[in-house]
């Protein structure tokens, strides 16, 4: 039989609720070791006129849900790329990713990434990051490239920053890890709230 979470060591007990590895990637930069990753298996359709700051806040609050344990902390987030009021899709296939590049060139977007901090009471804490990116406008041509490498598959708004399409970027104004999936600002200072040891 596994031992329990709150047994594996001293201190607050971290689940993961996202099998994202860019997340592990980013929460590692913290010095945090997810005792558990827990993928939140949830319904993520927005809403009739959802607003797409509190659709990324509703998604991580429910994906925190989903993993709740209560002998741990849960940590979930969400990343939404919104044009105005709309929310632009996760890119399943290439025209959903092809219709995102085109909607953004030359133009200005808003990325908002969620993250919500479920306490082992029930207690959820959470902080939003929204940053302001702008594509160059982007060539036929250029978009042809950006399809072709694959990297928008899954990725809100059909592109990931960290990815060959930050040489397309012309400026970027807030939190670059947000933009990648988990805001490192916001989320640290869930973490060291809640007690977790942080530098």
């Amino acid at each position: 039989m596994a031992a329990p979470l709150s047994d594996i060591a001293a201190g607050p007990v971290l689940v993961l609720a996202s099998a994202s590895p860019r997340r592990r990637e980013l929460i590692a930069r913290l010095g945090i070791a997810p005792a558990r990753i827990a993928a939140a298996d949830i319904d993520e359709t927005p809403l009739k006129a959802e607003e797409p700051r509190v659709y990324a806040q509703r998604m991580a609050r429910e994906k925190a849900a989903a993993a709740a344990d209560p002998a741990a902390f849960v940590l979930a987030g969400d990343t939404v790329v919104a044009l105005g009021r709309r929310i632009l899709p996760k890119a399943e296939d290439e025209a959903a990713a092809r219709s995102c590049l085109k909607l953004m060139s030359g133009r200005r977007h808003r990325v908002l990434s969620a993250v919500a901090l479920r306490h082992p009471d029930g207690t959820v804490r959470e902080r939003i990051s929204e940053t302001i990116v702008r594509f160059k406008p982007l060539s036929a041509a250029e978009i042809d490239a950006y399809i072709a490498g694959g990297e928008w598959h899954g990725k809100a708004g059909g592109y990931a920053i960290q990815g060959s399409a930050e040489g397309l970027i012309a400026w970027i104004s807030g939190s670059h890890s947000g933009v990648v999936g988990l805001p490192l600002f916001e989320t640290r200072a869930l973490l060291k709230a809640a007690g977790f040891a942080l530098g």
